[in-house]
């Protein structure tokens, strides 16, 4: 009886559904973060009666045949770059992305990560960085005379100086954009690399077309809907605990069959 095995790959298939809803849910409070989706495909048929299939003499075809399913498999685990909601945080290293871009990290090993997670503070050196100390780029050092800073929509980042009237520029903040950001590789803490299906980055300046502009003092929320994971939660464990009845019907229709046999 193939509805055992059938229902086994549906169990599995809701058993990665879970785990996807269960880190959407741990991750309500990371900045930045966007949640995923797991997307489901059916799995090969066979085919007993094949559809369009002479059924006589006279030319008559089976309208319908019959293909029977070998159950479900994980098409694929979608991230939905949705905008999140943007936090004050009165924090001058923070920055906020109203927009499609992505702040540029430059890692330890040379390769440059992308992130959306925009809550950054100072090295000891003035330069500015992400919570694991890595410098985002293109990088830009605060001098220790500076009395404040700022940073425009479109990225300029000037200070004030002692004993200086006029503002001082800094240096230019470049965002990335990716054709296919659902395609990036997510790393951990936050951090995303290019792969061959996001496409390549293309770096322009905030405001510039699909980039978005940089909010100052402000950090983007989690786009995590509770409700709605709450909600698909429940689904899937209802999914989940229909498919165990079908393992435990077939075995009772099993054990019958084995009865008469007997």
């Amino acid at each position: 009886m193939r509805s055992m095995n059938i229902a086994a790959t549906g169990m599995l298939a809701q058993q990665l559904n879970v785990e996807v809803i269960s880190n959407n849910i741990a991750n309500m409070n990371t900045t930045g973060f966007k949640r995923q989706r797991a997307e489901f495909q059916d799995l090969i048929y066979q085919n007993l009666e094949r559809p369009g299939a002479t059924t006589s003499d006279s030319g008559t075809i089976d309208p319908t045949g019959v293909q029977v399913g070998y159950g479900v498999k994980t098409g694929s685990v979608y991230r939905i770059a949705e905008q999140g909601s943007l936090t004050r945080t009165d924090n001058k290293f923070d920055m906020a992305i109203n927009g499609r871009g992505y702040f540029q990290v430059l890692m330890p090993d040379g390769r440059t990560a992308y992130t959306r997670a925009g809550n950054f503070s100072s090295s000891a050196t003035g330069q500015i960085v992400t919570g694991e100390g890595y410098i985002v780029q293109p990088e830009i050092q605060i001098p220790d005379g500076a009395l404040d800073f700022s940073i425009s929509a479109s990225g300029q980042v000037q200070a004030i100086i002692s004993g200086q009237t006029a503002p001082q520029d800094l240096g230019q903040i470049t965002l990335a954009g990716f054709v296919n950001p659902a395609g990036l590789e997510a790393l951990g803490d936050n951090l995303l690399v290019e792969t061959a299906a996001s496409g390549p980055a293309t770096i322009g300046n905030p405001t510039g077309p699909g980039l978005g502009s940089i909010n100052q003092n402000y950090v983007e929320a989690s786009n995590v809907n509770p409700v709605f994971e709450i909600s698909a939660l429940i689904i899937a464990q209802r999914a989940y605990e229909m498919n165990s009845k079908v393992i435990n019907a077939t075995d009772e229709m099993m054990q019958a069959t084995s009865q008469v046999l007997r």
